[in-house]
């Protein structure tokens, strides 16, 4: 016997009540036999001395809540997306000229620009000529519902794991209010702060590892979503430039998208504009001319 409650917490912990002892009245499974279960078997202290130092050499861990659903999702997606996945490298010298330039005239209050918001803002600017790329599978009724609004998912590392709040309506957020929105949505994530609104419905996720980013990466579709950009480490390297030799600040960018639904050229020729906008960040800001 027990509750509705603690059967769940069963299921997620991967217990079977039949193996638990209840101590309760009646037999009945309380949550602390549920959560001794849940504990890994100490070794007898009969057991051999190899044994018992075995023992202490190792921790089991369930895999449970938040992580297990990670888990579940990440292998569903690597399951049935056939990911295709597209790295380039993008000089972002005038971005971080911009960006300190910016910063340089911010009060001391204020929190300073990453790259983040100049590269959602840079990424709306692209997906209003990639619409394809904007995009949510809803694979139960065999249909692609493509959105105008762009809700940016920002993968946000967290204590129980990867979480992706949402900066929603992107497209009509300033460079200062995206800044502010990443900042918010992601420190609630990382506080257990964030509604259940705040983590669901983006239409393409942003992920960043920011001073971890390494060269290149290949970021794993957050379902159902089509496409996912993937921001790498900036570093100054150096590169030929007019014919001479000179040191530039590098960043690459490692995309996937879902090749059923975004073609590869495609896929290429959105992060070619994503580049365009990047290393030429004043066409970040400036209204496209109509033809």
């Amino acid at each position: 016997m027990a509750s509705p409650a603690n059967r769940r917490r069963a299921r997620e912990a991967g217990i079977d009540l039949t193996t638990v002892a209840g101590t309760g009245p009646r037999g009945r499974i309380l949550q602390h036999d549920i959560i001794s279960a849940a504990q890994p078997a100490a070794v007898p202290s009969t057991a051999s001395p190899a044994a018992r130092a075995l023992s202490a050499e190792t921790t089991e861990i369930k895999i449970i809540g938040v992580r297990r659903l990670i888990a579940e999702r990440m292998s569903e997606a690597k399951r049935t997306i056939p990911h295709f996945t597209y790295v380039e490298e993008v000089d972002v010298t005038e971005l971080e000229a911009l960006r300190r330039h910016l910063n340089g005239a911010l009060p001391a209050e204020v929190p300073a620009l990453t790259y983040l918001p100049l590269v959602v803002a840079a990424l709306v600017r692209t997906l209003a000529a990639f619409p394809q790329c904007n995009v949510l599978h809803d694979a139960a009724r065999g249909v692609l519902v493509r959105h105008a609004a762009v809700h940016v998912g920002i993968a946000t590392q967290t204590g129980d794991g990867l979480k992706v709040p949402v900066v929603r309506h992107a497209e009509s957020l300033s460079l200062w209010q995206l800044g502010a929105e990443i900042r918010r949505v992601t420190e609630a994530a990382r506080s257990n702060r964030a509604r259940r609104e705040e983590l669901m419905g983006s239409t393409i996720t942003v992920t960043s590892l920011g001073k971890l980013g390494g060269v290149a990466s290949t970021p794993v579709i957050n379902a159902p979503e089509v496409s996912i950009i993937g921001i790498n480490k900036a570093a100054e390297r150096p590169v030929i430039r007019d014919g001479a030799v000179a040191v530039r600040r590098i960043m690459n960018i490692s995309s996937s998208f879902d090749h059923r639904f975004v073609d590869g050229y495609d896929a290429a020729e959105m992060i070619q504009a994503l580049k365009g906008f990047l290393e030429n960040p004043a066409t970040i800001f400036i209204p496209k001319v109509d033809s």
